[in-house]
């Protein structure tokens, strides 16, 4: 069950890499609304140490590590479900068609919907299997 978690690890934190490059590209650091810099940037650091820490955890069998990976990825989760109620609330009420053309649309507002469906999914099964693991169920 660890294999698995660092899999599902592995794949959603290519996904949000992605996610992040875009943001990036679209001038997510100077924008004004949208999600704050500060939560996605924690977000993504909070997420690669917990994966540094899950791998260490993996080479040294050590349970404390696994439960710090798990409470990181705890963290990580609540600052990824705030980050999608904001762009959740913020796409439902200026519409998709006006995200396309107007050119004060948060850098977030243009990432594809399938990609965070599947970031969530997968963030989603990942902590559930980095608990159980830690829990050595």
């Amino acid at each position: 069950m660890e294999w698995a978690a660092l899999i599902t690890w592995l794949a959603t934190a290519g996904l949000g890499f992605f996610l992040l490059a875009m943001w990036l590209s679209r001038g997510g650091m100077k924008q004004s609304t949208g999600i704050r810099p500060f939560l996605i940037l924690s977000h993504f650091l909070l997420a690669a140490t917990g994966l540094v820490i899950w791998i260490a955890y993996l080479a040294a069998d050590n349970d404390t590590l696994a439960w710090i990976a798990f409470v990181i990825l705890a963290v990580v989760a609540l600052l990824g479900w705030t980050m999608f109620a904001i762009w959740y609330q913020r796409r439902q009420a200026r519409g998709v068609v006006t995200e396309a053309v107007d050119p004060g649309t948060p850098a977030e507002q243009h990432f594809p919907v399938s990609v965070i469906a599947l970031h969530g999914v997968l963030a989603v099964t990942t902590v559930v299997l980095v608990l159980l693991t830690a829990l050595e169920v």
